[in-house]
């Protein structure tokens, strides 16, 4: 059993697995045993149970949340509220071009009071967030607390991709802090406070209104390497009695609404299932790769998948591009120039990428639409082509790519408002014809 002390105090603690059943409570003998709804729960608390799947579901994900009050309890109704910079799929600007390559320089701060909420700005949408399928991608800036303000998504979960600055979120489960070379996942209707540790914040959001990521399957790879279960964190039990006027906002087919409520909702005392908040060390990733001749498809690096129904096509799949040894003989070594019927879009956490070592700067973000042809810039192609290769350790460097098998298309913000680089697609306008008739080496 995981324990934890109420806040405010100490809240340190995590238990390990992905998918797994988790249990944890604050106070000692708040978590029922042997049933999961008894008839009067231990120190006055509610059962509540919070479903993150069908209830016929194959795989059924839901957590018994023992509370101080029901989360039902609000005091007016939910009122329809505008947060312009955050957007859901069908998004489709029709003055906005999508198909091309696009590439961003990392979105610069301001001066204006950002929380979680109104500090997000919508790059991508892909998708129809009212059948649930596809995604969004954002960018968020972040630099105030949430003050008594939650928020939950009914829409979708969250995968944050932090790149500047440590936020906590303050959950129903527990609490997450989270900084740079670590994601969280933030589950579908799980409620949240975002609090500023270290700012001004900056990172990017998968908003994934699909099925739940999952760790994907490893084929011939076998039990051990890329991402494992027991890295996956979650938050031991700790809560909040706080009787104070507080809002909760919410996130329901792509609106927002906002009702008023007189306490602290972070009131779970205590729970169990495998429905909850994880954090995830990317530093724990292990990569694997050619060990003799060629180039594998980079869904090698997938660390996350959202099945879409259709085996071996994701709904979105996560792919970490870190530091790794290269050691391929008679190999092109960085990505090859291609098309894809997945549409790509990839950021950079720190360091340089090595198939664009000039411009793709870490904070800063590019798309490659489905079908698009993308690749090496000269530099790239050249260096890679005359390299001697011997074993070489690619070294600060953490990237990731959201593939989603639905195209993405721009937002006005992305497409009118963000540092777009207008010159991106200079990098390869002064590659070389180098055919000339002639056999090569055999």
């Amino acid at each position: 059993m995981q324990m934890a002390p109420s806040i405010p105090g100490p809240h340190e603690g995590f238990m390990p697995g992905f998918g797994n059943d988790y249990e944890t409570e604050a106070l000692p003998g708040a978590l029922p045993q042997g049933m999961n709804s008894p008839q009067k729960c231990n120190y006055g608390l509610y059962g509540e149970q919070l479903s993150g799947t069908a209830f016929t579901a194959e795989s059924v994900e839901r957590t018994w949340c023992y509370r101080i009050r029901p989360s039902v309890k609000h005091s007016h109704r939910y009122e329809k509220i505008d947060v312009p910079a955050w957007k859901s799929a069908p998004c489709v600007d029709p003055d906005v071009t999508s198909l091309g390559q696009y590439r961003w320089d990392p979105m610069p701060h301001t001066e204006e009071a950002l929380t979680w909420i109104t500090g997000m700005r919508t790059m991508t949408t892909a998708g129809d967030v009212n059948t649930q399928v596809g995604m969004a991608s954002h960018v968020y800036l972040v630099n105030t607390t949430m003050e008594d303000d939650y928020f939950f998504s009914a829409d979708s979960e969250l995968l944050v991709i932090p790149q500047e600055g440590v936020l906590r979120f303050s959950t129903e489960l527990g609490i997450i802090d989270l900084e740079p070379k670590e994601i969280a996942i933030i589950p579908r209707g799980l409620l949240y406070r975002v609090e500023v540790l270290e700012g001004p914040a900056r990172g990017f959001v998968c908003e994934n209104y699909g099925q739940k990521f999952e760790l994907p399957g490893r084929g011939p790879i076998g039990a051990n390497c890329m991402a494992n279960p027991r890295d996956f964190k979650a938050p031991v039990a700790a809560f909040e009695d706080r009787e104070v006027p507080s809002t909760v906002t919410v996130k329901w087919c792509g609106q927002f609404h906002r009702t008023n409520i007189d306490q602290s909702p972070l009131d779970v005392v205590a729970w169990h299932g495998n429905y909850a908040p994880v954090k995830y060390d990317l530093r724990t990733y292990c990569p694997v790769g050619a060990i003799l001749f060629d180039h594998p498809d980079p869904s090698i690096f997938t660390v996350l998948t959202a099945p879409s129904g259709q085996p071996g096509t994701a709904n979105i799949d996560f792919v970490l591009f870190r530091e790794r040894w290269m050691v391929a003989e008679d190999t092109f070594r960085p990505p090859w120039y291609h098309k894809n019927i997945m549409s790509e879009l990839m950021g950079n956490i720190y360091g340089q990428y090595d198939a664009k070592p000039q411009g793709f700067v870490p904070g800063g973000m590019s798309l490659h639409n489905m079908m698009i042809p993308h690749g090496p810039d000269k530099n790239a192609f050249e260096g890679a082509s005359e390299a001697k290769l011997e074993a070489e350790k690619l070294d600060n460097t953490m990237s990731f790519m959201i593939e989603t098998r639905f195209p993405q298309h721009l937002t006005d913000f992305a497409g009118r408002q963000a540092p777009m680089q207008d010159d991106y697609i200079d990098c390869w306008s002064d590659l070389e014809k180098k055919f000339d008739g002639k056999p090569g080496k055999k």
